[in-house]
């Protein structure tokens, strides 16, 4: 009975942080219907004084991105500015041949009279913090705009983010990510899903109560004299912008997040790119926690609700952990439930999945509805991309909790970078991209399993019990099944 009562603990209180974390999202969504009705009244800089204009350096953190420097350079080249009051710096720790072909573009933008500078490091210390705080020392901007190479900011893009400095208090702004290949796959449909939702739902939700929100590493623009406040560039987490937005929060800096200025992007298109993207994400979200989890509680100038919501917000990718548990234990929660019977008033605790489901099911209507209409038939639509949604994430539970739990224990690790493709919208070839990780990790072969795992699982509801089966964890573990098998038969054959 002790192996029993170990399981239910584990299974129960795993349930019960998913649901706080629901009940978070709740307050989120909440926030955000608020904030709608709100009246933008920001102090901005008057731009037909040309005296309010500002200098601005624009960085963009660059390595081995042989197959979207064209792409990125022209489209960089083509932003709406005063030549004498904007220089490009193009942090550039590429080993490959593609540094032939940015100094070749770079010469070619530079007979233009346009202000841009190829920099080049003898090392990768610090990898993309380590260039961008390189970079800072010789930056002569007032603020800094941070591209990574896949995004592809519009021309007004500057006119549209750098009046809101006219606030002396703010450090960042903020724009929200578009999608340029979106409806590529089912993989980038559920990438943009999940993005989708933290640009709207929580990044709104935080941004509107004066809640910690991050700086998400490209898309917005520092105050450089907030990035130098903050202590600069740190190199060790693998998610640098998350470190240095909270410091500079702690520092009692404001963020601003637009959420009305798009700014698109290439979503990664085969499944060992998103993959390495997910683990760097989860890994750096969890070294976060470890390093500013002292810094937020002690702070005395931090609300205790923006501490709760801070502390969450950091503790965003160790839900996959508690997913990942819930998940494996279900399946022997399920006979234990129907074998001991004095056990069953222990699995009222099992309504709070299915609250959190419903929860979280309710908030990305919201944003669903925020970005593509409401509507039956919407609605339809919007159903049957939640589930897969739903499925495909949990399918990367395993993932993500190896990752989570590297970050929790300070395992280091490589800044490994995301792969570019040059797609858009429906068209372009992925497959012959040097930079595709070719074999797939060992984890694959436990996802593998695991998804036979939860057919036994679906097999169990039929036979336990006296009352012709137990049914209650059918969905989940059909779920669950989707989900892994997705993401191994993906894994193994590299298809987008």
């Amino acid at each position: 009975m002790v192996i029993e009562y170990i399981i239910i603990f584990i299974y129960s209180l795993s349930l019960l942080l998913i649901f706080m974390y629901a009940l978070a999202q709740l307050n989120l969504l909440l926030n955000y219907l608020k904030s709608r009705k709100k009246v933008d009244n920001s102090e901005k800089f008057d731009f037909s004084n040309t005296n309010e204009i500002p200098f601005i350096t624009i960085q963009l953190p660059i390595y081995n991105e042989l197959y979207v420097m064209e792409r990125l350079l022209k489209n960089i080249a083509k932003l709406e500015y005063p030549r004498e009051k904007l220089e490009i710096q193009v942090l550039d720790d590429s080993t490959d041949e593609s540094v032939e072909i940015t100094a070749k573009l770079i010469k070619e933008i530079q007979s233009l009279g346009i202000d841009i500078q190829h920099t080049r490091r003898s090392n990768r210390q610090g990898f993309k913090a380590g260039a961008l705080k390189e970079g800072l020392k010789t930056a002569k901007g007032e603020f800094i705009a941070i591209f990574d190479a896949d995004f592809l900011p519009e021309p007004d893009w500057l006119y549209k983010t750098v009046p809101y400095f006219k606030d002396s208090q703010i450090g960042v702004v903020q724009t929200r990510w578009g999608h340029i290949n979106r409806d590529y796959s089912t993989l980038t449909k559920i990438q943009a899903f999940a993005l989708d939702a933290h640009f709207t739902l929580e990044q709104v939700g935080r941004n509107s109560q004066g809640h910690f929100i991050n700086f998400n590493g490209t898309a917005g623009v520092w105050r450089k004299e907030c990035i130098y406040d903050a202590g600069n560039w740190e190199g060790d987490t693998l998610t640098e912008d998350l470190d240095l937005s909270y410091r500079a929060q702690l520092k009692n800096w404001k963020f601003k997040y637009l959420e009305e200025v798009i700014t698109p992007a290439e979503l990664p298109v085969v499944i060992s790119a998103a993959r390495s993207q997910q683990f760097r994400w989860n890994k750096g979200g969890a070294e976060n926690f470890q390093k500013m989890m002292k810094r937020v509680i002690k702070s005395k100038n931090v609300p205790f609700k923006t501490k709760i919501h801070s502390l969450l917000h950091l503790l965003n990718s160790s839900m996959f952990t508690c997913i990942f548990l819930v998940a494996v234990l279900s399946v022997p929660m399920l006979y234990i439930k129907n074998e001991y019977e004095h056990l069953k008033v222990y699995f009222y605790v099992m309504s709070f999945f299915v609250i959190s489901s419903l929860i979280f099911f309710v908030c990305y209507w919201f944003m669903f509805k925020a970005i593509y209409g409401g509507g039956f038939i919407k609605f339809i639509k919007y159903i049957g991309s939640f589930f897969t949604f739903f499925s495909i994430a949990m399918g990367f539970s395993l993932h993500n909790t190896i990752a989570v739990l590297e970050g929790h224990l300070g395992k280091k690790s490589e800044f490994i970078r995301t792969p570019k493709f040059n797609i858009n919208g429906l068209k372009g070839e992925w497959k012959s991209n040097k930079y595709i990780k070719k074999k797939p990790s060992f984890h694959v072969i436990l996802e593998g399993i695991l998804a036979i795992y939860f057919v036994f699982g679906m097999y169990s509801a039929f036979i336990v019990g006296d009352q012709g089966g137990d049914f209650g964890l059918f969905p989940f573990h059909l779920m669950l099944f989707i989900g892994y098998s997705y993401v191994f038969v993906k894994s193994i054959f590299s298809k987008a």
